[in-house]
């Protein structure tokens, strides 16, 4: 090799030629290939714009004419469309109502014969009805008597504890299933303070104030504390969390409320729309993956993500709807749908397979979303988008805990959302505590198929920690 630091001008002269020459061929190669990049761009681009011409041209049978007026969303039509509908599938299995357990039983028999008087007896079982109803409400109302005892020994005067746990909470008078009916009535029926007091008045009679129907929720949200500390601990420490948020007036002001979910638990907390709600919550030592939405709370936060496909395919399908006359879109929009539902039937089968298919689904849609890049088109935007958070699209594929949408966490805030629109929200920071460990606490027994009723009454009777 040439030593540069004693070569002869001649010879540094030579090298700067070949070094030229070598340049050169790399700039014609560079050439070469920028073009045939651009070429394949116009082609990727030029075949998506086919496909949604082709997809434009064919009718679809699930999707109306679109001079037809759609009218209000989630009315239904008031004239048949015309279209056949198909004979409802038979089950494999016929299902019919099972009998429950009879808790009492009414015979009925005829004493005599209807024709000729003669008196009847015995017989057989000829057919049974079953009929369901209650029993009249009634209120029970228990005076607890305290005797003072004096000892003959030493004279000492004795009088029991006045403790009531696991029958009335606290100092007040309205006991344990009482509270668990009113807090069961508030948080799963979603019913105002109002209307719970004129229920109780018509079933039972009793007349309870609207302040005492207030403190026995607060009752529960105090003993149930504890049992929310514990369900912040089993969000930190599960692999999966789904993350939404939604918004919660409290005395007028606006605020949001952030649910943070796993299969089997709950968890509501009020706060600022803040990026820094997620760290809170989530804490610092969580190692799972979050599932979320595409907002920047979720976006800046440096964990493990699998962002929610339902929320992406709505914007790409609502793009199309605002721009029906362009074929290329709709190609490259079907193209996006195709590429999702290739990942989720690869969705299976040994760690190795998985990975090979998340990796060609995010190449694929590397693929499709480059050539929209550059120059500005409607899709720009969300190709942008998708290529900036490519590594958290597909994580669904390679981990089969981890759902590819945020479902979970819709389905979590619904409860609390039509809350929201009954009462408007709440009317203090007290009765916002209450409202969220409520939520929590009846949420996780939801999950859990657990009756919301006895749950409640369990946890009023279990010994304060």
């Amino acid at each position: 090799m040439l030593d540069r630091y004693h070569a002869t001008r001649d010879d540094l002269i030579r090298i700067i030629l070949e070094q030229r020459d070598t340049i050169a061929d790399q700039e014609r190669q560079l050439a070469t290939l920028t073009a045939e990049q651009g070429a394949t761009r116009r082609l990727v681009t030029d075949l998506t714009a086919q496909v949604g011409a082709l997809l434009a041209a064919v009718p679809r049978d699930d999707e109306p004419p679109r001079e037809r007026p759609r009218g209000m969303p989630g009315l239904k039509p008031t004239e048949a469309d015309g279209r056949d509908r198909r004979p409802r599938k038979l089950r494999a299995k016929g299902v019919g109502r099972t009998r429950m357990q009879a808790t009492e039983q009414v015979r009925h028999a005829l004493a005599g014969c209807p024709d000729c008087g003669a008196p009847l007896a015995g017989g057989s079982v000829k057919r049974t009805r079953e009929v369901i109803d209650l029993p009249p409400p009634r209120v029970v109302v228990t005076e607890h008597v305290y005797l003072e005892r004096r000892c003959p020994d030493c004279g000492r005067r004795c009088v029991p504890s006045p403790d009531l746990t696991g029958i009335v909470p606290g100092q007040g008078r309205v006991g344990n299933r009482l509270v668990s009916l009113i807090a069961t009535m508030r948080e799963e029926a979603r019913l105002p303070f109002a209307t719970i007091q004129r229920l109780l008045q018509t079933l039972t009679g009793l007349h309870l104030s609207v302040g005492a129907l207030v403190d026995a929720v607060g009752q529960v949200a105090v003993r149930a504390e504890p049992v929310v500390a514990a369900l912040e601990d089993a969000i930190r420490a599960s692999p999966v969390v789904h993350a939404d948020e939604t918004g919660w007036r409290e005395n007028g002001r606006n605020g949001y409320v952030w649910t943070f979910s796993t299969p089997d638990t709950r968890l509501f907390i009020r706060g600022s729309r803040a990026k820094a709600m997620v760290p809170h919550v989530l804490g610092e030592t969580f190692a799972g993956v979050l599932v979320s939405d595409f907002y920047t709370a979720y976006t800046g936060d440096d964990r493990l993500h699998q962002y929610c496909w339902t929320h992406l395919l709505r914007d790409v399908h609502e793009l199309v709807d605002q721009q029906p006359d362009d074929p290329a879109l709709r190609g490259w929009a079907a193209a996006v749908g195709a590429i999702f539902t290739t990942a989720q039937a690869g969705a299976i089968g040994n760690r190795p397979d998985r990975w090979r298919v998340r990796k060609q689904a995010q190449a694929d849609l590397r693929q499709v979303c480059t050539p929209w890049l550059d120059p500005r088109v409607p899709q720009t935007p969300l190709c942008a988008r998708m290529l900036r958070y490519l590594e958290s699209l597909f994580v669904f594929v390679t981990e089969p805990a981890v759902p590819a949408t945020n479902n979970a966490a819709e389905r979590s805030l619904r409860p609390l959302v039509v809350s929201r629109k009954i009462s408007g929200g709440t009317r203090s920071a007290r009765g916002t505590r209450i409202k969220m460990t409520l939520a929590s606490l009846f949420g996780t027994w939801r999950l859990q198929s657990r009756n919301p009723f006895n749950a409640c009454l369990d946890l009023l009777a279990s010994p304060q920690v």
